[in-house]
Formats: structure tokens, sequence, C-alpha cells
């Protein structure tokens, strides 16, 4: 499906961007544009734009749910290693839509509660009500990524994992949940380039973790971990997207494209009026 918001792409964002049989993340280039060939300053028109479409998108959904007519919504899974860009997604794609019909989950170390269940059993308490577009800013992926890479479970109860979030992605889906994930991919070298930023300016510091270098020492071991995510977990109805982030504005802009053909296939519309439009005129106008 191509969106409307199709101008100056030169192909298919969903099928440029979506992981497919022999898909291998060592052949992608994090600095590449793939299917979009203008520069920064027409990228930042074209998000604008895009926003002016997924706000009204938004707002049809959510005025839908209100009437009880559809059991739609989205959800954005967003994945990345430290400083890909996942809160510029939430501030510059999500946050231009009505505040009112998203919900944002960040999820942080599984609290003793939390540990106690199912690893699952926290995400599905945070999914996205009818009409609402849902983001996760790290996810249940979390438990097959560092979870792997750090040996934070056993190796079969990983491999277990793997099958228990196709299961739960299928029910989400089939409930009327469009799940689009997204795995915004940096190369180690712009990675370092931002986490540097980060201790040169001030306005940045709290956003630095003296953990981010630790992982960084353990880069080939995540990228065999997200290689194992993807040709576990991309599934038919909930694909894996790897989007291209050394360039920020790229990434924005195909995250936002990627949500507009999830809209545009729900197909939102107005609901129309449960009263007499005439009749309330003439009451209003009476008083």
């Amino acid at each position: 499906m191509t969106a409307k918001s199709q101008k100056h792409w030169t192909g298919d964002v969903d099928e440029l961007l979506r992981v497919g049989e022999g898909f291998t993340l060592a052949d992608v280039d994090p600095s590449a544009t793939p299917g979009y060939e203008q520069d920064k300053a027409q990228a930042a028109e074209d998000l604008a734009a895009g926003a002016d479409q997924l706000d009204e998108y938004q707002e049809r959904l959510f005025a839908q749910s209100r009437v009880d007519a559809t059991d739609a919504a989205v959800l954005l899974v967003l994945q990345a290693m430290d400083s890909a860009g996942k809160g510029g997604i939430v501030r510059h794609v999500v946050g231009s839509v009505d505040p009112q019909g998203v919900s944002i989950t960040a999820f942080k170390k599984p609290t003793p509660e939390e540990l106690d269940h199912d690893f699952l059993w926290r995400v599905a308490k945070r999914l996205p009500e009818r009409g609402v577009i849902g983001v996760f800013d790290r996810s249940h992926y979390e438990d097959v990524l560092i979870g792997r890479v750090r040996e934070l479970a056993p190796h079969d109860e990983i491999e277990r994992r793997y099958g228990a979030i196709n299961t739960f992605e299928k029910q989400v889906t089939d409930a009327g949940t469009r799940v689009v994930k997204v795995m915004l991919h940096i190369s180690a070298d712009e990675q370092k380039s931002r986490l540097a930023e980060r201790l040169e300016r001030p306005d940045k510091h709290w956003k630095y973790n003296p953990g981010d270098v630790d992982e960084r020492q353990l880069w080939p071991m995540y990228m065999d971990a997200y290689q194992q995510v993807f040709d576990r977990t991309s599934t038919e109805y909930a694909p894996w997207h790897v989007v291209p982030a050394n360039r920020k504005w790229y990434a924005r802009l195909a995250v936002q494209h990627l949500l507009l053909e999830a809209l545009e296939e729900i197909d939102p519309q107005w609901p129309p009026a449960t009263f007499d439009i005439e009749a309330e005129k003439k009451r209003l106008a009476a008083t």
C-alpha cells in the first residue's frame, strides 16, 4: 500500500524498510535514506505536511472510538541502541497530534512485582485503548535483547519468549490494533559522536548514562541479538521495519510515513451526528 503522503518518496516506504526473508542487518547502511532523495530542508517541509495528515487521522480515529464506532488502535514499538533518536520520534512525530489520543510508555528495569509475573504481563497492561496511538519507548523486546546479551535469563527461556511474543502480537492485531515495529539503526561511530555531544553540553548531561559506554563494548553482541529478533519475530501481521537513523530528519520522516500508512489502512471516518442537526441549530439560536 502507498500512503497519500508519498509525494517526494521514490518507492513504497513500508516495502523499502520492511524486514523480509533473507534480511541481514549488517547490510543496512545507517546513513542511507532509502526511497527519499530530497535534502534535509525538504524533509522538514514534508514532515510538517505529514504532521497535519497524522493529526487529522488520529482525531478521526479517536472520535470514532468515542461513539463505539471502531475497535482500532495503533501501537508504535520503538527499539534502538542508546542515542538513536527514540525521543526525537516521540517529540517530533507523535508529538504533532492531540495528546489526549496518545499513550506513551517507556519501559524500564522490571520492578519486583513485575518480575513475579511473565515478562509480557506488564506489557499487556500498557496496550493502547481503541482510538489511541500507543508508543512503546523500548518494549517487551528488551527481554530478548538485553536479556540475551547480558544473560539475564536462561537460553531456553529466551527461546520461549520469541514464540510468546509472536502469539501475543497475533492476539493484539486480531483485536484490531495495528502494530508498527521500528528499529532505529545508527552506526557505532554515530552513537559515539552523539554521546560525546551530551558530555559537552550542560543541557544534555541529564541524558548521558555512564552505562552506555559499557553497552558500546557489547555492540556486536547487540547486533546479533537484533538479527535474531528480526529472524524470529518479523511476521506478516507484525513485521519489523529497520530505519536508517544516522540522519535524524530521515528517521523521523520515515516513521511518520509508516504511521500514516497504518492509519490509512484503518481509514477512520468522522462519525455522523446522532441528533437532528437542524433542530439543534434552531434550539441554539433561540438561547
